[in-house]
């Protein structure tokens, strides 16, 4: 810390003990040793308070980095759960409407009228493990299986591609 030799500290002390005297140089040596040593304390707690902060910044910006992190996947999750569940509600609204018009004999009189009182009534959402059912059933269906089914009613009723 200090540039101080050993010649020098040796005229210090020589100085020292001509001043104050043989009587109270070791007392005046004891309370120096004791001021010294509450400075080095003093500076060891000034660096280790430094040291804390740093370390408590440094883990705010790591908190606001997951943070971050965190929101980014969940709106990414959010995203993907929209962008599945709705080709899976059209084809669910087209596979009942199919459905609908199967049921509903091509000769009655009040054929006109049940697609429309159905689409009134609210369908209740479809639970969960109906949604992977449904998404693996959509896997498993080719593209042109299903516009044959839609386009041919009487052939999809027995046979499945």
């Amino acid at each position: 810390m200090f540039d101080i030799s050993f010649t020098e500290l040796l005229v210090i002390g020589v100085v020292a003990l001509i001043v104050i005297g043989p009587e109270r140089l070791p007392k005046v040596a004891r309370t120096i040793g004791h001021l010294v040593g509450r400075a080095q304390r003093y500076v060891g707690d000034v660096k280790s308070d430094i040291q804390r902060e740093i370390e408590l910044d440094e883990l705010r910006k790591l908190k606001e980095q997951m943070q971050d992190a965190a929101q980014s996947v969940k709106s990414s999750i959010q995203n993907t759960e929209t962008a599945l569940r709705q080709p899976l509600e059209a084809f669910e609204q087209s596979t009942m409407s199919t459905l609908n018009e199967l049921k509903t004999p091509l000769g009655s009189p009040d054929a006109a009228s049940t697609p429309a009182t159905t689409a009134q009534a609210p369908t209740p959402p479809p639970a969960p493990a109906q949604l992977e059912i449904d998404a693996v059933r959509a896997a498993d269906i080719r593209p042109s299986a299903t516009t044959t089914a839609a386009a041919t009613p009487e052939t999809s009723s027995g046979s499945k591609t």
